[in-house]
């Protein structure tokens, strides 16, 4: 009797942690995705996620690590329960939609600790009718003055089996690795975004908005299919440290049934953002195309050094200020221009002055040569991971840019991951990782500096994009992916076919990348192929979005192909509206987009490895119309793996809505199309 009591009590007490009892619920604006928060035996609070009555996120755990305190996750009891919902449209300075509707509810549960310390926590919800937005609430009070986090307790517990593609974190090349393709349960450790594909075929990315003095979430799966997010660390202990009184960036949870329906649900992180905090930027931030002496570099014809193969030089930079000019490109790129390129400046760029050009580069002859020519400069700070550095010289340095014309800045922070150097006012040194508090709080600080002086960021090597244009419109876009210039090395490294089919449902769905395009000659360094047709090269121009966008091969080689460069000269990098026609993650996607303050459309598809064929409709036109379709297409022999890859068959049809078109992707290929709207009589 007693052996089956002690059993009973055991078994009684295994299962009490592990029953929830809901204690809040809300549902979005459709009544169709719903949020359930729990409170399990033993005060742990957990939230799990629905669509359509079928669950998505399973009981998801909640709560915080401390440092120097007790956590929070046991012993919560529910304080209090808040209800609110919105409905309002908002108008982007530029980007991919002109307007954006912001449509959602919101549930703010406030847990308390019943005993000890009593300390609150508030977890808010926003639901939109396509995913979830939630955030931490840590209000300043006596038992909690300053919040040193080790780490979040924050799970994602997918309900179903899956395919996710996902890169992985913590590894030496930061944000630059190609994308997997594996089951959900043999994800290790993942950046946000990851793009999974349920069992039911439902779509799911999870990322995070609204970055600010916070470190960055990544995604280490726990067991099965459940996942625990895992902070950047710092260098001195905490993850995180900051006054209590704060709430943090906020965990989203886009929801669609298929890749298309996910491009569109990525928006929710530009609407969890606050509103433009910069005013009106009409008159400085204007989207467009750049040129500059970069390719040759990559390719390694010219050097960032002074010496005899030194690309910023004087007559180089006249040179592609010419060409920009003569074909109605806005700005040129120079890299290399500065003192401190000379030695080993990777991860050592104290030497780096972004005020002092080198003796070859006249500076100032070249800002007036190419206001003459109706075009602007676009300046280049590589800090070689030297941060500190770089804060010593945010005022001088885009002062020197304004004075000379610049409204564009590229910034650079090429060092291993965790290699940040940073040096404190009392002279001690650290060393940070890419996307920690204290990266995030230094990109802030150039943010805040190149608005003084009514200038645009352009961040490569940067902390990952979460929607922060929208408060900040001088933010205009950033690298942190594999770009073009993995296809000029060789080695095995190229980037493959469908990598941009990947990138389309992964990174983009956090904001924009600056993928630097347009290679038509398909060439990086002797010997080494682009996997990609030229129409591909026009294509990604319509699907890789981003409002600052390179023409990146030489002004020798676009002369070489001047028929297909001219839809390069044409497509807008501001839109108005965006409409993704078909796609699957990986494979391909079709998307149209309509040039801002004008009536004409753009195609853009691309593909993988495979040849492929879709049927597009073009209910996207303006009824009534009859418009000029310009076609840019994959010739009949084209393919990656072959000299045909040049292949290209250009021609032009009549089109009105409602008609439809047959997209053929060769091997590796694209389609590009401008669909001229006519002239008003």
């Amino acid at each position: 009797m007693m052996k089956w009591a002690l059993a009973l009590a055991g078994a009684t007490a295994m299962a009490s942690p592990a029953f929830a009892e809901v204690v809040a619920r809300a549902a979005s604006p459709d009544g169709k995705l719903t949020v359930a928060v729990s409170l399990d035996g033993e005060g742990r609070p957990s939230y799990s996620v629905a669509k359509d009555g079928r669950a998505v996120l399973n009981d998801s755990k909640l709560g915080f690590l401390f440092t120097d305190a007790p956590k929070i996750e046991r012993g919560l009891t529910l304080a209090s329960t808040k209800r609110d919902r919105a409905d309002t449209t908002w108008t982007q300075p530029f980007g991919e939609w002109k307007t954006i509707r912001d449509n959602h509810t919101e549930l703010t549960v406030t847990f308390r600790e019943a005993k000890n310390l009593k300390r609150e926590m508030a977890v808010t919800f926003r639901l939109f009718d396509d995913g979830v937005g939630f955030r931490y609430t840590l209000p300043k009070q006596a038992n909690l003055t300053t919040a040193n986090i080790a780490d979040e307790l924050t799970q994602f517990a997918f309900a179903e089996p899956g395919t996710a593609w996902w890169k992985p974190a913590f590894e030496w090349n930061r944000e630059e690795y190609l994308y997997n393709k594996t089951p959900l349960d043999a994800v290790g450790t993942a950046q946000t975004v990851m793009t999974v594909k349920l069992a039911s075929g439902r779509h799911v990315a999870i990322h995070e908005a609204a970055l600010t003095d916070y470190s960055a979430m990544n995604l280490a799966r726990a067991e099965g299919t459940t996942f625990r997010a895992v902070l950047t660390p710092g260098s001195n202990g905490p993850k995180v440290s900051r006054a209590a009184g704060f709430s943090t960036p906020w965990r989203t949870i886009a929801i669609a049934d298929d890749a298309p329906g996910l491009y569109y649900a990525s928006r929710i992180g530009l609407n969890l953002n606050e509103p433009n905090k910069l005013g009106d930027t009409s008159s400085w931030i204007q989207p467009g195309k750049f040129v500059g002496v970069w390719w040759n570099m990559i390719k390694g014809d010219w050097t960032w050094a002074r010496g005899p193969k030194h690309g910023a030089t004087t007559a180089n930079v006249r040179r592609y200020i010419d060409f920009a000019a003569a074909n109605g490109i806005q700005g040129v790129l120079v890299e290399g221009w500065n003192v401190g390129w000379d030695g080993d400046w990777f991860g050592n760029g104290n030497d780096m002055n972004f005020s002092q050009p080198t003796e070859d580069f006249d500076a100032a002859g070249l800002a007036a040569y190419a206001k003459s020519k109706g075009v602007r400069l676009i300046g280049h700070h590589e800090t070689g991971g030297s941060v500190s550095n770089y804060d010593r010289q945010l005022d001088t340095a885009f002062k020197w840019a304004a004075d000379h014309g610049e409204r564009v800045v590229k910034t650079g922070y090429v060092t291993d991951a965790g290699q940040i150097e940073r040096v404190d006012a009392d002279g001690s040194k650290h060393r940070e990782w890419h996307e920690g508090q204290w990266m995030v709080n230094h990109h802030q600080r150039v943010l805040n500096a190149a608005a003084r002086y009514k200038v645009s960021i352009d961040s490569h090597e940067p902390v990952k994009d979460t929607g922060l244009r929208r408060t900040y419109p001088n933010w205009l876009s950033r690298e942190g992916g594999r770009g073009m210039e993995y296809n000029a090395w060789g080695g095995g490294g190229n980037n493959p076919p469908e990598h941009e089919a990947n990138l389309v449902f992964t990174q983009f769905l956090g904001g924009p990348m600056d993928f630097t395009p347009g290679v038509l000659s398909l060439t990086g360094s002797p010997g080494v192929f682009l996997q990609s047709t030229i129409a591909k090269q026009l294509a990604l121009y319509v699907t890789l979005y981003s409002p600052v966008v390179m023409a990146a091969d030489t002004p020798e080689n676009y002369a070489r192909y001047p028929a297909a460069f001219k839809f390069i000269r044409d497509v807008p990098t501001d839109w108005s509206d965006t409409r993704v026609l078909n796609g699957e993650v990986g494979d391909y996607v079709t998307i149209a987009r309509k040039a801002a303050g004008g009536n004409d459309w753009f195609l853009g598809a691309i593909g993988d490895e495979e040849a492929r064929s879709s049927t597009v409709k073009l209910d996207f036109l303006d009824a009534g119309k009859t418009y000029t379709a310009k076609i840019y297409r994959d010739g009949p022999s084209a393919d990656y793996r072959t000299d045909a890859r040049h292949s290209i068959t250009i021609e032009q049809r009549q089109v009105k809505m409602g008609d439809t078109l047959t997209i053929a992707l060769a091997p590796g290929g694209g389609e590009a199309i401008r669909f001229v709207a006519p002239k008003r009589k």
